[in-house]
């Protein structure tokens, strides 16, 4: 017996799982090439640049491989994802800034710091072979785009616009810590879910492991981090 085979409930979950990871891949590579396009427009260190247009590539490489394992675990569906749900709408020249700093935390200071924790969760247990190469190969990314978005900002925090930037890092986290926590189900920390070896091994795990990954990365990671730029991230977090 195939020892990745999934029954009809199983395959179902795995195949909408990963068909929901297909297309927030796309998503990212259209929030990142819009960021690239607006760090020109700050005339941002080329090294930043050059970094952002191969986080674009990283994503959709990563909506490639996990539309595979879509594909792996019989699923046939097409993405379908509405021009309106991506991308973000175009700044004006007054609101560049702000909406630099905006994308820089939410998506990459949290969003991508929490990923490698999620991700090599997620990993830890798949074994089915397309499953762990795209996971392999997206763990490894995430690091890269973690670093990426500490670095910028960084650089943000280094120009004469250090204490707006900072204001507005300051004012902008209590509500993107919300939504986090909401994305990542921190309601269900604590529950015990019931056992699921055969969405394991397809890199599937129970809502409880998110928000438990969530928990991790703020002791971990986004309290000494922020602190490091100045900002108390464990007070935005209470805030909420």
């Amino acid at each position: 017996m195939n020892e990745w085979a999934l029954d009809s409930e199983d395959a179902a979950t795995v195949q909408l799982e990963w068909l929901r990871r297909v297309e927030a891949e796309y998503r990212s590579a259209a929030i990142t090439h819009q960021l690239t396009l607006w760090l020109l427009r700050l005339v941002a260190p080329l090294e930043l640049v050059r970094s952002g247009l191969r986080i674009v590539e990283d994503e959709i490489s990563h909506s490639e491989l996990s539309h595979r394992v879509h594909a792996a675990a019989g699923g046939a569906a097409a993405v379908n994802l509405a021009p309106s749900t991506i991308g973000l709408p175009p700044p004006n020249a007054d609101q560049l800034l702000p909406a630099v700093v905006r994308v820089t935390v939410e998506n990459f200071c949290l969003g991508e710091t929490v990923a490698v924790r999620l991700f090599s969760r997620l990993r830890a247990g798949c074994t089915q072979p397309d499953a762990r190469a795209a996971l392999d190969r997206i763990l490894k990314d995430e690091v890269r785009h973690r670093d990426f978005g500490w670095t910028l900002l960084e650089w943000l925090l280094s120009t004469p616009k250090q204490e707006e930037v900072t204001r507005m890092a300051e004012q902008g986290l209590p509500a993107a810590f919300s939504r986090l926590r909401h994305n990542y189900a921190y309601q269900a920390l604590g529950q015990t879910a019931p056992p699921a070896p055969a969405r394991a091994k397809w890199g599937l795990m129970p809502p409880s492991d998110y928000a438990a990954a969530l928990e991790e990365t703020l002791s971990k990671d986004y309290v000494p981090l922020f602190e490091e730029a100045g900002i108390d991230a464990r007070k935005a977090w209470e805030a909420q």
